[in-house]
């Protein structure tokens, strides 16, 4: 129906009702579920962020061992080619 009459503007200056007890009741019921989901996600990401940096940084420091013990292999380096024999 929007799509229709694009143009149309809605006044809500004179037509404003309050709302019922009931109504009220219902809104602070809603605010108070959706602010307990909201803490419970922030908690969740929270976890979320501190298992991810714990990961990443095992990660990191398995592949900087990695890195720093395959360098100081030296047994490679002291590798010397056996003498040929000629007959």
């Amino acid at each position: 129906k929007m799509a229709e009459k694009p143009s149309e503007k809605v006044e809500l200056s004179g037509q404003s009702r309050k709302l019922s007890k009931v109504e009220q009741d219902f809104m602070k019921f809603i605010e108070k579920e959706n602010l307990a989901r909201v803490q419970k996600l922030r908690k969740i990401r929270r976890s979320n962020l501190i298992t991810g940096g714990v990961l990443a940084g095992s990660v990191f420091g398995i592949y900087l061992y990695t890195i720093l013990s395959v360098k100081q292999e030296k047994f490679l380096d002291d590798f010397n080619e056996p003498e040929k024999v000629s007959d």
